[in-house]
């Protein structure tokens, strides 16, 4: 989490310094930064990932609102395989997860209007775009919300 300076007039906050991220043995080179609104408590956006040879690592935080934020280890061979981790992220809490390749990721909302703000080490590729079901049972995900209150894409 990122150390935030704050005064009457709000605050500031370093949201991303690759040599701190080197310093935890993170070498990782961002080349896209996408800004996400979702106007509903409870929409459901994910899980998505990219194939190689696009593979996208990310790194998520919240500008505004609150979500559930999921990254899913989807590496096969991989001790962790279909383990998946989750976190609350807020724009009040200032925290951040960074998803690496090979996961796929995916958030419900926690408030309405909520923004999502990532980084991605590799451009957007179509043809590499990949979702898995948010509900997928094999992989049992505690989203906090049913599915007939989720709000989903068409």
């Amino acid at each position: 989490t990122p150390a935030r300076f704050g005064d009457a007039r709000g605050f500031f906050s370093e949201s991303w310094n690759q040599a701190r991220l080197a310093e935890h043995g993170i070498d990782i080179t961002f080349v896209q930064d996408n800004h996400s609104l979702s106007a509903q408590t409870g929409t459901v956006r994910g899980l998505h990932y990219q194939t190689p040879p696009h593979p996208q690592a990310k790194l998520v935080r919240c500008g505004r609102g609150a979500f559930f934020d999921v990254a899913v280890d989807i590496r096969r061979g991989s001790p962790s395989y279909g383990r998946w981790f989750g976190i609350e992220l807020s724009a009040e809490n200032g925290r951040q997860l960074l998803v690496p390749e090979g996961f796929a990721h995916g958030f419900v909302t926690r408030a309405d209007d909520t923004e999502i703000i990532y980084k991605c080490s590799d451009y957007y590729a179509p043809d590499c775009d990949r979702a898995i079901m948010f509900d997928d049972p094999e992989i049992g995900i505690d989203w906090g919300i049913d599915r007939a209150n989720a709000v989903l894409s068409e």
